[in-house]
């Protein structure tokens, strides 16, 4: 909730007076809570609850990575109240996509799987968590949204290698955009990028010229 894109879109919000909520799940980024206590189901949890507590009227829900793996179960629960979607490098179904069979061996057996991560900490995995994203891929069926989805993707992400067009394709709407930034990485943290992903946002929450 502190990190570049997430306050660029804030700073947007307040500009045009549109409430805004930002939340990192518990055990991340500001949350208390241990991380590897943390599931797909119950982050989703999370965001529900403040959703249901916090937030009234449409929604549009933004979410990076993993956030936007959450972002789609979150649109399917809350269809009456999500307006539109914004996908940024999102990656669902990472833990059946993202680990070859052995690694996958090892998560099962060893109860966690860590390898060094280009960007920070190692990137690390538990059990539990992997069994609770397998439990909720979405990518192998129709995915029953039917609000505007945009899909904002680096043509140099190797985290997330060509998953936006199958999301793209898996999603019911027909009213899915992708949108591909030239040599942009998994992160899209450079000013050119985030000013793209606002007016992403922008084109949504504005009325057209």
């Amino acid at each position: 909730m502190e990190g570049s894109k997430a306050l660029a879109l804030d700073a947007f919000a307040e500009k045009r007076g549109l409430a805004m909520l930002r939340l990192d799940y518990s055990g991340t980024g500001s949350s208390e809570g241990r991380f590897e206590d943390g599931t797909l189901e119950r982050w989703i949890a999370d965001a529900l609850l403040l959703i249901d507590r916090v937030t009234d009227g449409p929604l549009i829900l933004v979410g990076s990575s993993m956030g936007g793996w959450i972002a789609l179960h979150l649109a399917l629960r809350r269809a009456g109240q999500v307006q539109a979607l914004v996908g940024i490098a999102a990656a669902p179904d990472f833990t059946d996509w993202g680990y070859d069979d052995e690694q996958k061996r090892r998560i099962v057996e060893n109860g966690r799987f860590e390898r060094p991560s280009p960007y920070d900490e190692p990137h690390l995995i538990h059990r539990g968590f992997w069994e609770s994203g397998q439990q909720l891929r979405l990518l192998e069926d129709e995915i029953a949204i039917d609000c505007r989805v945009r899909l904002v993707h680096g043509d140099a992400d190797e985290d997330v290698p060509a998953i936006a067009m199958r999301l793209k394709d898996a999603v019911r709407s027909a009213d899915v955009q992708l949108t591909i930034l030239k040599h942009g990485g998994h992160r899209l943290s450079e000013p050119h990028q985030i000013d793209a992903l606002v007016r992403v946002v922008a084109a949504l929450v504005e009325p057209a010229p």
